[in-house]
């Protein structure tokens, strides 16, 4: 398990499957999320989804959990890792009561500090839709970096929308450290 302030991480367990589910097929929640991922899903799909990530070795995905209730709020983690030029792909996503709190930037930098200290990653990527501003501003105050954009490359509500392609190397969040820590008088 990985904590910060408020939340900690932690694997996914089969009793995250319903919970997970309703987030999942929420439509607010779905318009932000990667296409590919089925919707409807299913209990059983989502306890199938729940048991193949522990033997994942190319994605690992976590539960993102309350401190103080113990309340499952999201997921988030590497949904594509390259471990010999180490690189990693990661992403994120919170239920509807839990937007606007400032939760989604501590799990994602939880998840960071993961990935540089523990899996010894050179570089995190990721990719979030060219509407979804709450995001692109959390990614930012996590030091991310936009490195490119794929034009139309998504079709959502009727239209096209571009694709923000974003990163953050080892050697950057290692200065953001620096810059962050407190210095004694």
């Amino acid at each position: 398990m990985f904590y910060g302030k408020r939340l900690f991480l932690r694997p996914y367990e089969k009793g995250d499957a319903k919970i997970v589910l309703a987030y999942r097929n929420d439509p607010e929640i779905m318009k932000f999320l990667i296409p590919g991922i089925p919707y409807p899903l299913s209990v059983l799909e989502e306890e199938r989804w729940i048991e193949d990530q522990a033997r994942e070795t190319e994605r690992k995905s976590f539960a993102i959990i309350l401190k103080e209730t113990g309340e499952y709020i999201g997921g988030c983690g590497f949904n594509e890792i390259n471990w010999k030029a180490r690189v990693a792909t990661i992403g994120i996503f919170l239920g509807q009561p839990f937007w606007n709190k400032g939760l989604g930037t501590e799990a994602f930098q939880i998840l960071i500090d993961f990935a540089f200290t523990e899996l010894n990653m050179n570089k995190l990527k990721l990719f979030v839709f060219s509407f979804n501003k709450r995001a692109m501003r959390s990614y930012e105050k996590n030091g991310f970096k936009v490195e490119g954009v794929l034009r139309q490359e998504i079709f959502r509500d009727g239209q096209y929308h571009d694709e923000i392609v974003m990163g953050l190397l080892v050697s950057e969040w290692k200065a953001r450290r620096l810059v962050e820590a407190p210095r004694s008088v």
